[in-house]
């Protein structure tokens, strides 16, 4: 399935070898992991281009760089790092665990300035915080909890970068700017060192230090084998009302997609509060920003207002790497960060991307072209793409004959029965029935089967219509053949989805074999005198027709048996 895979983050790890083939055009080996053999060669530049195409189309997979992730490994006699946790930000051995929290940056600017006394107390109570969590925390199994405690593992981060920024009256995508990211990270890295030795002299060095990159005579004696990561903050920047992790303002007028599709507009209350300031402020600017996010092509703004708050897009993807690299440079783990490209954006553009933050001594990146997926969390509006002119869709009349199968299916609400009915020009109706239910459930059930089969006339592929359907959830969630059925929609897709790449009947060839049934039952009616007459009645379970079979009422269709 082409969805299957929606919430999750997909990245490849690549190693030095492989980028240096990539960078010569020379092929590189294929290493079955288990046995340590080399099972075969691939060129390296031509799998590089494969996971830049994919990532221009979808946006996955990103990449790390596994031996400079190996390269800062604090632990390296427990063993070598294989991969991050989903983010990429936080590196981990074999069921270590993620131990993540984040500065409100913007908390500590006051009047243009930082407030680094306030920060360095943040620092050093979030810094005690996580290492009572490692001990608090309640282990889904026993091996997490060990290798959680022996390296005491945990990652500081920040929010609001983008936020403070605009405090501070530094336009994100300035030199000013960057020196001020490795100035803060610099600082925060430093207090959670002196926090973490802190903690070290009271409660001990992490048990696994002995054999670590700490162990020696000038080693640092910290109480954590690592302390800070910048870790993504959609959530939290949420709650926490601020720009999300190191991340750029999105847009400043935006809609966000939450769970189940729902959607609502935001605006960025930095800049509602100078435009009202400076006397710009409009509900006609609020709209013109909900279709545009950025200020660059606005009237009526002044050009310190647009320097100053600039968006994702405003900024270029090489500034978007060059940020990211100058907090990598003062964190221990990794930096979770997304390079936003335009729609517009050319595959050698992320190729481009990926090189330069390999070069830049990013461990990892991620990249995201707009709308190279059908849903994103945040979206602009495309006012600006040309409009196809209305059309009205009439659906083809529904033929005489078709032909189908009905499938029965789980749901929370029993059984359904759908049945997918195809003519001369592939699937044209579905029906649906709810087994021992009637009133609004059957009700809504026969709109859904209506509404699809219109749909179908009306020249809508199937996919589209399953790609709809499927994901639907209700409260009472059903499971068949090892699979989950979240709702009647989604079981209704489930079941259109068999279908997808179904050929069109010969109808020629189908009026053909009716015409031999209805002869042939003719003749048997002429013959014996009389119809047949075991026809009992409709079925309670799926509304077919009931036969008298074995001294008892039974349904051919579902098997239900009134004895």
């Amino acid at each position: 399935k082409s969805d299957a895979f929606n919430n999750f983050n997909l990245s490849v790890a690549l190693t030095e070898e492989f980028m240096s083939a990539v960078e010569r055009g020379m092929d590189y080996d294929l290493v079955n992991p288990a046995s340590g053999k080399i099972v075969g060669t691939c060129n390296a530049r031509d799998v590089f281009n494969t996971i830049v195409d994919m990532a221009w189309r979808t946006g996955d997979p990103g990449i790390i760089f596994i031996d400079r992730i190996n390269s800062d490994n604090p632990t390296p006699h427990l063993g070598r790092i294989e991969s991050t946790n989903p983010c990429g930000e936080q590196p981990l051995l074999p069921y270590e665990s993620c131990n993540l929290g984040s500065i409100n940056l913007s908390k500590v600017v006051y009047d243009g300035c930082v407030d680094w006394d306030k920060l360095a107390e943040i620092t050093k109570i979030a810094v005690r915080f996580l290492d009572n969590v490692i001990e608090m925390n309640k282990y889904p199994l026993s091996k997490i909890e060990e290798m959680t405690k022996q390296t005491r593992k945990i990652g500081l981060g920040v929010m609001g970068f983008a936020d403070m920024l605009i405090k501070l009256g530094i336009p994100y995508d300035s030199d000013k700017a960057i020196q001020t990211a490795e100035d803060v990270m610099r600082f925060v890295d430093e207090a959670a060192v002196e926090a973490s030795v802190e903690l070290a002299q009271e409660r001990g060095v992490f048990p696994a230090f002995k054999g670590s990159v700490y162990d020696g005579a000038k080693g640092l004696k910290v109480r954590n084998a690592t302390r800070t990561t910048i870790a993504p903050t959609g959530t939290l920047s949420i709650i926490a009302g601020c720009s999300s992790g190191i991340e750029p303002n999105f847009a400043l007028s935006y809609t966000r997609t939450i769970l189940d599709g729902d959607q609502f507009i935001e605006v960025n209350p930095m800049f509602k509060e100078v435009a009202e300031l400076e006397g710009f402020y409009s509900d006609d600017l609020i709209k013109e920003l909900s279709r545009k996010g950025s200020t660059r092509d606005i009237e009526g703004i002044p050009d310190d207002v647009k320097r100053l708050f600039v968006t994702s897009h405003d900024i270029t993807p090489e500034f978007h790497i060059k940020m990211q690299a100058a907090f990598q440079k003062y964190t221990n783990n990794a930096v979770s960060k997304t390079v936003n490209f335009s729609h517009s954006a050319t595959r050698e553009d992320v190729a481009r991307v990926y090189t330069l933050a390999y070069k830049e001594g990013c461990k990892g990146v991620t990249i995201y072209r707009d709308r190279s997926r059908e849903q994103q969390v945040l979206a602009l509006s495309c006012e600006d793409e040309t409009v196809p002119e209305e059309k009205h869709l009439v659906p083809r009349e529904r033929p005489r004959f078709t032909m189908g199968v009905t499938d029965r299916v789980a749901s929370g609400c029993g059984s359904i029965y759908v049945t997918v009915n195809s003519d001369d020009q592939g699937i044209c109706e579905v029906f649906t029935h709810l087994g021992k239910a009637g009133g609004c459930a059957a009700a809504q059930l026969e709109a859904i089967g209506r509404l699809i089969s219109l749909a179908l006339r009306s020249g809508v592929n199937v996919e589209s219509i399953v790609k709809h359907l499927r994901g639907i959830r209700c409260p009472a969630i059903a499971w068949e053949d090892g699979h989950s059925i979240l709702s009647c929609p989604d079981a209704i897709g489930s079941v259109l989805e068999k279908h997808i790449g179904d050929k069109p009947l010969n109808i020629k060839e189908l009026c053909e074999q009716v015409a031999e049934v209805e002869q042939h039952v003719s003749t048997k009616k002429q013959s014996n005198g009389s119809e047949m007459s075991n026809v009992a009645g409709q079925c309670p379970e799926c509304s077919g027709m009931l036969v008298y079979q074995e001294g008892c009422l039974y349904c051919p269709f579902c098997g239900y048996s009134k004895c």
